[in-house]
């Protein structure tokens, strides 16, 4: 008797899990068929509320204008260099210190 209930139990989980998959597959259709519009586009109160909200303050520069140019710029370091900086950065960390009081 039991293992009838087991069996009935995983037939009805693997009909909802099949009828989940066919609903995504077929939302995912109806998403592509509608083209690549951005969230802002669908739905017209995100995008009047997304006009009152303030820019993070990484994405202006020091005059308070937003910044149009890329965010990620790469310069290549001497490894002697950058070991400095790092050395520096952990000689004025709060844990040389705690270390050295300890040390007394």
């Amino acid at each position: 008797m039991l293992h009838l209930l087991y069996i009935l139990s995983f037939t009805v989980l693997a009909f909802i899990a099949i009828r989940n998959l066919i609903r995504n597959l077929v939302s995912f259709g109806f998403d592509r068929e509608q083209g690549y519009r951005t969230h802002n586009q669908r739905n017209p109160v995100y995008s009047s509320a997304n006009k009152n909200t303030v820019p993070h303050p990484e994405l202006l520069d020091d005059s308070g204008n937003l910044i149009k140019e890329p965010l990620l710029v790469m310069r290549s370091v001497n490894v002697e260099d950058a070991r400095q900086h790092l050395d520096s950065i952990y000689n004025n960390s709060s844990a040389q210190k705690i270390e050295n009081q300890e040390e007394i």
